[in-house]
């Protein structure tokens, strides 16, 4: 969440700027500003909304330059207002500060300044920290004076509590950027003829560099026209490794669809095959994941697997729960990752933690995972963002290779998720003995085929506009599944949740008679989703439930399944497949429902209300 980019060349800044922040705006939108440094002093433009509302200062208010930060904004402390808006600078106005995460000492921190006679202008933490840099520099009665800005801003985050991903710039050490993380992804894009770049994600700097160097927890960078130098405190200078980005401007545009949510549920079939490219032994009825290489005596060790991920990837893990107990025969569960670590949780010897996440910089996985591995787990990580900090920590790992998912609401990513984790179960089935080749080539059949059956599912898109037609004024809707389908249902629930502000849950089928049925009515539609697999006949008597209390059902069936075609009001078509993997194909219609019904309802399917994409603070 939030999202900063900064730039050192010959170039005018801020359209760079500008053009970066719109890249990332998906990472938070309430509020975007511009510090540019220029003969001595800081330039600010900032402003409430969304970078639009910025790029119309700047025509009434320019500002020139060749270096400076950039600031998208996701509201932690203090309403999305112009005051609360970064950059934020200090009382007189010689340093600025951009920041993501969250200072959790800055209350205590707060007082400490104002007792030194600091006036703060904004609600925020990051205003505490600019104040803080600008104490140290100066010199407090704590200190000498710093006198440089690297040590200013070291010094100042030895003394805070909390996560942070920073830029800073001062007129009183100009000349350059210095840069530092923990918790908070931030990286540095190699340009040509003198340009360097810092990015919080490399959509912000694609279309200039595919060289970056992601930085590790602790470290600062300093930027200059001289190119860049990294450094941990404790260390002095380090090497980072330049990793080359191998996806395309295009990918992170939206290519002609009216959104980017509509963009990556059509990209789907492509998504899919590119997540199992190579990894399909079909004759064998293997899986062959590069990412596990040399894993296989742990793996065989393995007693139980620990998943854990927050949204819709706790969602594809509870489907990796079932596969991994139904297919592999391993006891498994999934765990919020934001209620793991604070809980005393067990962790047996032999344990597998799977951290997924499609950013890879989850801070609530993120910590969750260090937490299983800190307690003896071998961890793998199952992310879409290469160089995340999730990818960099766990023990193995595999890459859905989805490309870049910019719509908030997650969609390809998911069903890929679902595909990687089923390519995990027949990995460690196969590879444990307790699945057969028969079974393995099966599934791995099955795997083949979704794209193909994933287009016919995107064919159906006008009748699933006009549904969304019918039930887009509903107030309140419910999904319901049983075994494999039991989580599509929630995450077919959060979908319409996320985007459409309707209210609406999922539950298993067989759950609804202890309680939700009360709310079953005329006015309430009902999702089930009943494809005919191993517990068909009873999500048939669920749905003769629902029936005979007046609830409207949209039903998502096997194709030809006539009998239930006539009990159900609508008739949502999906391709036969094995049962672990029919949460993908009832997910994609799901997808798109909710997509049209948060259309037509005149929402912003891109970036809902109060989210972000990328949730880096806890």
């Amino acid at each position: 969440m939030c999202g900063i980019v900064g730039y050192i060349g010959e170039k005018q800044v801020a359209p760079l700027l500008i053009q970066g922040l719109k890249r990332l705006e998906y990472r938070g939108y309430d509020s975007a500003g511009l510090a540019i440094a220029k003969n001595g002093t800081i330039l600010i433009r900032k402003e409430a909304g969304k970078i639009a509302e910025l790029e119309k200062l700047l025509v009434d208010e320019p500002a020139e330059g060749t270096y400076g930060i950039g600031h998208t904004r996701w509201a932690t402390h203090g309403p999305p207002t112009t005051r609360n808006a970064h950059p934020h600078v200090s009382e007189k106005g010689d340093f600025a500060l951009v920041h993501n995460g969250i200072i959790e000492n800055a209350g205590a921190l707060r007082r400490l300044l104002t007792e030194r006679g600091h006036v703060f202008a904004s609600e925020t933490d990051t205003e505490v920290l600019v104040h803080l840099i600008e104490e140290i520099f100066n010199g407090t009665a704590d200190g000498p004076r710093a006198g440089k800005l690297e040590r200013a801003v070291e010094t100042a985050l030895s003394q805070v509590e909390g996560t942070y991903g920073i830029a800073v710039v001062s007129t009183l050490d100009p000349g350059k950027i210095v840069v530092a993380r923990l918790g908070s992804p931030l990286l540095i894009g190699v340009g040509e003829d003198g340009e360097t770049f810092v990015a919080s994600d490399a959509a912000a700097v694609i279309a200039h560099t595919r060289n970056v160097i992601y930085l590790n927890d602790g470290d600062m960078a300093t930027i200059t026209q001289d190119g860049y130098t990294v450094h941990r405190p404790a260390q002095g200078p380090v090497h980072r490794e330049i990793s080359h980005v191998d996806w395309d401007l295009s990918e992170v545009e939206r290519g002609g669809y009216a959104h980017f949510m509509l963009k990556e549920i059509m990209e789907q079939p492509s998504t899919l095959q590119e997540t199992m490219r190579g990894r399909l032994l079909e004759d064998e009825g293997l899986v062959k994941l590069g990412g596990l290489t040399g894993m296989d005596e742990e793996l065989r060790a393995v007693q139980r697997v620990l998943i854990l991920g927050c949204g819709t990837s706790w969602h594809s893990g509870l489907i990796g729960e079932y596969m991994l107990e139904d297919i592999a025969r391993i006891p498994t569960s999934v765990e919020y990752a934001s209620e793991f670590r604070y809980r005393r949780p067990v962790v047996e010897p032999n344990t597998l933690a799977i951290a997924i996440s499609q950013s890879g910089e989850t801070a609530d996985t993120l910590w969750a995972m260090r937490e299983a591995k800190q307690m003896g787990a071998t961890t793998l990580g199952v992310v879409n963002a290469v160089g995340s900090t999730i990818a960099r920590e766990t023990d193995a790992g595999v890459y859905l290779h989805a490309g870049p998912e910019i719509g908030v609401a997650s969609t390809k990513a998911f069903t890929s998720q679902v595909e990687v984790l089923a390519m995990i179960t027949v990995h460690l089935g196969r590879l444990r003995g307790t699945l057969t080749a028969s079974r393995g080539r099966e599934i791995v059949r099955a795997l083949q085929q979704l794209p193909e059956q994933v287009e016919r599912i995107l064919e159906m898109e006008p009748a699933l506009r006009e549904l969304a037609e019918e039930y887009k004024d509903r107030s309140n809707f419910l999904y319901l599944g049983r075994g494999y389908n039991f989580p599509a249902a929630l995450e077919g629930a959060l979908k319409l949740k996320e985007i459409s502000y309707i209210h609406a849950e999922g539950y298993p089928a067989a759950e609804m008679k202890h309680g939700p049925i009360a709310l079953i009515d005329e006015n309430m539609p009902v999702v089930v989703i009943a494809p005919r697999d191993g517990v068909y006949d009873k999500v048939r008597s669920n749905i003769d439930e629902v029936k005979a209390r007046g609830g409207r059902i949209i039903g998502v069936l096997s194709e030809g399944d006539e009998e239930l075609m006539k009990v159900v009001d609508h008739v949502i078509s999906i391709p036969r497949t094995h049962d672990a993997l029919t949460p993908i194909l009832a997910s994609v219609p799901l997808q798109l429902l909710a997509y049209h019904i948060a259309v037509l309802r005149g929402c912003n399917v891109d970036q809902p209300r109060n989210l972000a994409k990328s949730v880096t603070v806890e």
